[in-house]
């Protein structure tokens, strides 16, 4: 493809109106911003052109029509004005139909077509053509009075400083289809292999900012964000769209704030809460994990929010599968780039047998290095059962440690929580680690799980209760028939 220019800014004159005589307009200053922000990021100044003049009653100039047809990319400036023009609807449907006969309007999973919203304008009151793409939000919205404010330099320094953000971002992903278009043919004659695509779930609108900080910081490491396009409105698009997407993905993120967020029509619950029911549904198909971020330090108000975010910190049916974080964003970040770099790793080795059966079942102990010399008894006993036993590591650096921690909750058939001189938030934690080990590559389930309670005796450990895994009470001296319901079961 060739083109004669690198983008089109198609806007309604109204919106370019200074708030301050004198001063430029707000497309004049996006149009001087995003040209010198595309310019510096792709080494070249791009064309960027958009039709100056101000008058209201001129007619559809055949230049302007030129232009469109020349243009790489549309930049659409929505407002209400924008819905309203005859000019406007001329230059996105002419670009959607020069687009169509280059092969289409989508590129690699990549629209051609750019979406600013100037100022918040109902989505059925969008365009067709836009109502599915993913909008740059040039507007802020106060949680409390609900008053929407432009960025824009004349209302401070803080919406400058916002304004910019938003631009780079806008400029990010501008520069990203250009380099897309300019390479087409190359990408088409070297097998290139694309980086995975990820499912990176809403998010309200008290925690906007952070999800968008980790979509510029994925989109820049070179990875496909998934929804691309908007929120449906209909519960039965939004279902059949994000099955769509999560089907394409092997990890999915899912942050959450102190609102409760959108309920589409024809649902009783969020989308956020959507989102994360079908990734969990996603999950049972295997070879794919969630991360949950809950905002630390929310002050929560919303009832339906206080149960959702109880489940997603307790119930184990909700945590199944998925990495609870509720830590500072950068952490959070840290956590997926670790993840994504483990997930491209090879898979490792096949580990052969070594006592001559087709497979032995493996068990991993799991204890507190004070309680090692407590499963030494136990480790005996399985092993002349015909199981292989796997021990934890305590010595080397905390990398090495947590990385055959981790292998070992990818690889074992059973597991023995041990409850011995820890305290039951160790217990509880091992436990959830376990539930969560999809997050480490796991694909099955456990066969047997159970929590061993052994020597000191203490009153916490008398009243230890839980349904997600058999409970076993052994003596001071090791009696091997206790051990008998959790062999059988793994037998089973």
């Amino acid at each position: 493809m060739s083109f004669d220019l690198d983008a089109f800014i198609s806007y309604a004159h109204l919106d370019n109106c200074s708030l301050i005589e004198g001063h430029p307009g707000w497309i004049t200053n996006l149009h001087r911003a995003l040209e010198l922000k595309v310019t510096q990021l792709l080494g070249k100044r791009p064309e960027i052109w958009r039709d100056p003049k101000l008058q209201g009653n001129d007619s559809f100039s055949l230049t302007i029509l030129d232009r469109v047809r020349g243009a790489a990319v549309l930049i659409t400036i929505l407002s209400p004005c924008y819905v309203n023009s005859e000019w406007t609807r001329k230059e996105l449907v002419e670009f959607w139909k020069t687009a169509e006969a280059q092969g289409g309007v989508v590129l690699h999973d990549k629209a051609r077509i750019f979406k600013v919203l100037k100022t918040p304008v109902r989505r059925d009151m969008h365009p067709p053509e836009l109502q599915s793409l993913l909008g740059y939000e040039f507007f802020e919205v106060d949680p409390d009075t609900k008053k929407v404010h432009e960025l824009d330099e004349v209302f401070g320094n803080k919406a400058q400083i916002s304004f910019w953000m938003k631009l780079d971002d806008l400029a990010q992903d501008i520069c990203a289809l250009l380099m897309e278009l300019e390479s087409f043919g190359v990408r088409q004659s070297s097998a290139v292999e694309a980086k995975p695509a990820i499912f990176l779930a809403e998010a309200t609108i008290d925690i906007k900012e952070q999800r968008e900080m980790i979509r510029r910081d994925l989109q820049q490491h070179g990875y496909t964000v998934l929804p691309a396009g908007g929120v449906p409105m209909v519960m039965a698009e939004a279902a059949s769209s994000y099955r769509d997407d999560l089907a394409r993905c092997r990890i999915s993120i899912h942050p959450f704030g102190k609102n409760y967020g959108f309920i589409p029509e024809g649902s009783v619950k969020s989308i956020e809460e959507i989102q994360n029911e079908l990734a969990i549904e996603r999950g049972r198909q295997g070879d794919f994990s969630r991360l949950v971020w809950i905002q630390p330090g929310l002050a929560v108000e919303d009832e339906r929010q206080k149960r959702l975010l109880e489940q997603l910190r307790t119930d184990p049916l909700v945590q199944a599968g998925a990495d609870v974080l509720e830590t500072r964003l950068e952490d959070l970040r840290t956590v997926i780039h670790d993840r994504l770099t483990k997930s491209q790793e090879p898979s490792p080795p096949v580990r052969h047998p070594v006592h001559g059966c087709e497979h032995c079942p493996q068990i991993y102990l799991i204890y507190d290095r004070r309680d090692a010399s407590s499963s030494s008894a136990w480790a005996d006993s399985l092993f002349d059962c015909g199981f292989d036993v796997v021990h934890p590591v305590f010595e080397g650096d905390e990398a090495e440690v947590r990385e055959s921690h981790e292998e070992n909750l990818r690889d074992c058939d059973a597991a023995i929580i041990f409850y011995g001189k820890v305290n039951e938030l160790w217990v509880r934690h091992k436990l959830r680690e376990l539930q969560k080990s999809a997050g480490y590559g796991r694909t099955r389930p456990l066969r047997a799980l159970a929590i061993s309670l052994i020597d000191p005796e203490n009153p916490e450990k008398q009243k230890f209760r839980t349904h997600d895994a058999m409970v076993i009470t052994q003596p001071s001296d090791f009696d091997p028939e206790r051990l008998q319901p959790f062999i059988a079961q793994l037998k089973s």
